[in-house]
């Protein structure tokens, strides 16, 4: 049975996926290729690297992670993007040397478990699965949330986000030919609130982009169900940190290993969906 591993985008929140993964591990449960957005993307391309390493690396990643290495913001740079002479509010060479920095290949066909990565063309609006070139360039584009980071140029075309159309591409897992399909994603979608309102425009902008980017998941979930086994793994983050922060890196991942342990173990039968019960564990 070909197994898939589906990983939402949600920027900090992707410190969640690291905890499910853990939970995977300890279950002997691999993966025969990996699907991501996003930060999803992100973590998708070093686990799809280091297919029999200890997630250690992983957590160390997350753990020393702060939101300058990934958003530096600047605020000449912001003022120059809200007169209409920049078109993105941060700069993405921190976040294209934190992706390369811990890539263990360089073309997506090359990875030692296969890699997709899904992003949208700016132009067309139509949502394309990266499988073969530039890993980085394909993760870059995957991850590059619109205004906050400017599209990446593959082949003279500009690419976004792969969360603006599908922020957990369950369907192309199945088009893959996926029979089980683990979804790790970032979110539960009935806690999608904030326990305050953002503090700044990139906390606002990145809180309205996650908002649009959940609202797919349950559909795919009951029109997929039918062409796989889907078990979808908890999101669990009790303090509803939001995903500008951080600064919580460990307490979300050790939060979603004990949740999706409970999740898998409660799983007796796979054909069965997961659903969102636990999420706040």
């Amino acid at each position: 049975m070909t197994v898939a591993f589906v990983l939402s985008g949600g920027a900090s929140l992707g410190a969640v996926e690291v905890g499910m993964l853990q939970a995977l591990r300890e279950r002997g449960i691999k993966p025969d290729l990996v699907v991501g957005t996003s930060v999803g993307a992100l973590n998708g391309g070093w686990l799809a690297g280091h297919p029999d390493a200890p997630l250690d690396e992983l957590v160390e990643i997350w753990t020393k992670l702060h939101r300058q290495d990934v958003f530096p913001l600047a605020p000449v740079r912001g003022f120059l993007a809200f007169t209409g002479r920049l078109r993105s509010l941060v700069p993405s060479n921190s976040l294209r040397a934190l992706i390369e920095r811990h890539l263990t290949f360089e073309r997506l066909e090359d990875a030692p478990t296969p890699m997709h990565v899904s992003a949208v063309n700016v132009l067309t609006g139509e949502e394309v699965l990266f499988s073969r070139g530039s890993a980085a360039d394909a993760i870059l584009a995957s991850a590059a949330i619109p205004a906050v980071f400017d599209p990446v140029v593959i082949d003279g075309v500009p690419y976004m986000d792969g969360g603006v159309v599908d922020n957990t591409p369950i369907s192309h897992a199945v088009e893959l030919g996926a029979e089980r399909i683990y979804v790790l994603p970032t979110q539960d979608p009935s806690a999608r609130g904030l326990p305050a309102a953002p503090k700044g425009a990139l906390e606002a902008a990145v809180h309205a982009f996650t908002l649009l980017t959940d609202a797919r998941l349950e559909a795919d979930l009951a029109r997929y169900r039918g062409d796989a086994k889907l078990i979808v793994l908890p999101a669990s983050n009790p303090t509803r940190v939001p995903p500008t922060d951080f600064g919580h890196a460990e307490r979300l991942i050790g939060s979603a290993l004990r949740a999706a342990r409970e999740a898998l173990t409660r799983t007796n039968a796979p054909e069965e969906v997961q659903t969102w019960a636990g999420a706040s564990a």
